[in-house]
């Protein structure tokens, strides 16, 4: 297993791991491969069921620390919440999800994830889970709905610190499908510089997700 230049991510070939927690040895959140090494567990991260692992492979470098506070938007039943987890082993993901469905699979992820925080509620309104969410190091998005873009940097205003970073991932045809994907992609990052937020870098998700793009930005 080859450690790469991100923090808590490792390589091997044309797929990437992360080390398990130690408080969820042996234990699958999608029944992701489990490759045992010099006595650590490492979990490989799908990029056909991860946006974040598909953008990684397809060249996006991040620098997520082992003690950064996580914003997650989006958090679904938890498979990319699971592999944050994972690099954020001193740190805390607080994951916000809508869904009461999406929300059971996920506490039962969060009960092996003692940095997990999941929160039901709306990620629209932001000032519904202030009481529980501090200011954060990063904010990551993957929300499929036309606004996706202002639900990103009104919770980036909100919770995100200077100097902080964000990710959205971008669902072209969840804002126009009447739009080119690449020109939805060129509006959304003309929005998020009108906010005040730099954009980094576009990286396209194909052949892992169609009409999908990550924005990486900087606060």
């Amino acid at each position: 297993m080859k450690k790469t230049e991100m923090q808590g991510i490792y390589r091997e070939k044309r797929q990437i791991f992360t080390e398990n927690l130690k408080s969820s040895k042996g234990f699958k959140v999608y029944n992701e491969k489990i490759v045992k090494q010099n006595n650590k567990e490492y979990r490989s991260w799908n990029p056909y069921r991860s946006k974040l692992a598909s953008a990684i492979l397809n060249g996006l470098e991040i620098n997520i620390r082992k003690n950064f506070k996580v914003l997650y938007l989006g958090a679904a039943t938890g498979t990319t919440v699971s592999h944050i987890s994972d690099i954020i082993e001193d740190g805390t993901v607080y994951a916000v999800e809508m869904s009461p469905i999406a929300m059971k699979k996920l506490l039962e992820v969060s009960k092996k994830r003692k940095n997990i925080i999941p929160i039901l509620a709306n990620a629209n309104h932001p000032d519904k889970y202030c009481n529980i969410v501090p200011h954060v190091d990063f904010v990551y998005q993957d929300i499929s709905q036309k606004n996706q873009a202002d639900i990103f940097i009104s919770n980036i205003s909100k919770y995100l610190k200077r100097d902080g970073y964000g990710i959205l991932m971008v669902k072209a045809r969840s804002i126009d499908v009447s739009l080119k994907p690449k020109d939805v992609y060129d509006h959304v990052c003309s929005k998020i510089i009108e906010s005040g937020l730099k954009v980094l870098n576009i990286v396209n998700l194909n052949p892992f997700e169609k009409d999908h793009a990550a924005i990486f930005v900087e606060f």
